[in-house]
């Protein structure tokens, strides 16, 4: 028997990478540091440009930011922005670049000052996943949200950037901080 494929969101079509990451990996809540560090980095990147062209080069992103260890990315000296400038596996814009860094290093402090990244990131959404009470479809689904702007002000105050409200809604639409899923979606549910 011929099984009919589930409904997604609108946006999840056609290219296999994007769908097997809407089902399998966007809206699910993320709790590990090291994951939410790479989102992280990688919406930081995304800035201006479509998902799908971060998504394409999501690997060689992973190779080329040393597995998205922070620890690492923190300690680049000029000669790592010299190699990822001339990597055209990523996204070559110096402001991203000098971001990623400056971001690693304040995402290592924020480890510091709450225990884990998590626990301070999380408390822009109150510790649980929100999800619109009037429903969501391709038409509701917000750019931005009081939360996300919240998680940008304390952000750009520890000194992060690329990270305006649109990005930050982004990482939470990502990371699980809120369902988007459209209400005819098969993840909709969570």
């Amino acid at each position: 028997m011929i099984m009919a494929e589930p409904t997604r969101c609108f946006w999840a079509t056609g290219d296999p990478l994007l769908i097997a990451y809407h089902d399998e990996e966007w809206g699910v809540p993320m709790h590990d540091d090291h994951k939410l560090f790479e989102f992280l980095l990688l919406d930081g990147f995304q800035a201006g440009l479509s998902w799908m062209t971060i998504l394409r080069k999501r690997e060689h992103f992973r190779r080329a930011f040393h597995n998205f260890e922070p620890h690492l990315i923190a300690r680049y000296t000029d000669y790592e922005r010299q190699r990822l400038l001339g990597d055209a596996g990523i996204v070559r814009n110096r402001l991203k670049i000098e971001a990623a860094i400056t971001n690693a290093q304040r995402f290592l402090e924020v480890q510091q000052e709450h225990g884990s990244f998590d626990r301070y990131i999380w408390q822009f959404t109150g510790h649980r996943t929100l999800r619109n009470p009037q429903g969501v479809t391709d038409a509701t689904i917000p750019t931005s949200s009081p939360e996300s702007d919240a998680m940008t002000k304390d952000l750009k105050r520890r000194g992060f950037r690329f990270v305006g409200t649109t990005t930050c809604y982004a990482f939470m639409q990502a990371t699980g901080m809120v369902n988007d899923h459209v209400d005819d979606c098969f993840r909709a549910g969570g």
